[in-house]
């Protein structure tokens, strides 16, 4: 009837988005779930990044503490050859040593200046070399130099804390190259299956697009 306002109508429905949201709440485990659009090669996917996964967490601690192990043996080993190779011995400076532009503060007393040197080696003979001395001291002031089995000037033996701090750089160094090592291996397995799928889509469409392209 002319004039009749029409009844109300409930609101057309919507479809949802995502029609798996409500009854899989578990989106990471999207590749195993039962879905019409699933590929093989997405449940492939997902069974090599779980095992990639068990894989590096198996590997990653292993290889640090195979790897921290190692090198800890390493540099205990090597500090004891130093200490066994290498003397403490006084020298007597030969120049003055440069001065500090700020005497006193706190960066001049963690600054070294290389100054020249004259001690005696372990084969009794006089030598000269190159040492690091604090700011401002006098020619002819006596600092202690380690000099190894040949009579030259070198650095001292590997401490507790070096060797504590090496090893545990190798420790982690170890434990990345397992996991960045997974992340690559992941990426490229899912290069590979995102390739072949694209080979696939156009193999498949190759031989569909012929029947829609026809003409009845």
């Amino acid at each position: 009837m002319a004039g009749e306002i029409p009844q109300a109508q409930p609101p057309p429905a919507v479809p949802d988005p995502d029609p798996g949201r409500g009854r899989y709440p578990y989106l990471l485990l999207w590749r195993w779930r039962r879905n019409p659009l699933r590929r093989p090669s997405d449940r492939l996917r997902a069974w090599v990044s779980l095992g990639l996964v068990l894989a590096v967490l198996v590997a990653a601690p292993a290889a640090m503490f195979g790897v921290g192990d190692s090198a800890y043996r390493h540099y205990r080993s090597t500090a004891d050859h130093e200490a066994r190779t290498r003397d403490h011995r006084p020298a007597v400076l030969t120049h003055d040593a440069p001065r500090h532009p700020e005497p006193g503060s706190d960066e001049a007393k963690k600054t070294r200046y290389p100054v020249p040197v004259r001690f005696t080696g372990p084969d009794g003979a006089s030598r000269t070399g190159t040492t690091e001395v604090e700011p401002g001291l006098p020619a002819d002031s006596t600092v202690l130099v380690w000099v190894d089995d040949d009579g030259r000037i070198t650095e001292p033996p590997l401490t507790a804390e070096q060797i504590r701090s090496r090893t545990m750089g190798w420790a982690i160094l170890a434990f990345l190259g397992v996991v960045i090592t997974g992340l690559a291996a992941h990426a490229a397995t899912g290069l590979v299956l995102h390739r072949r799928n694209l080979a696939q889509w156009d193999a498949a469409w190759a031989n569909t697009a012929p029947r829609w392209s026809r003409h009845p």
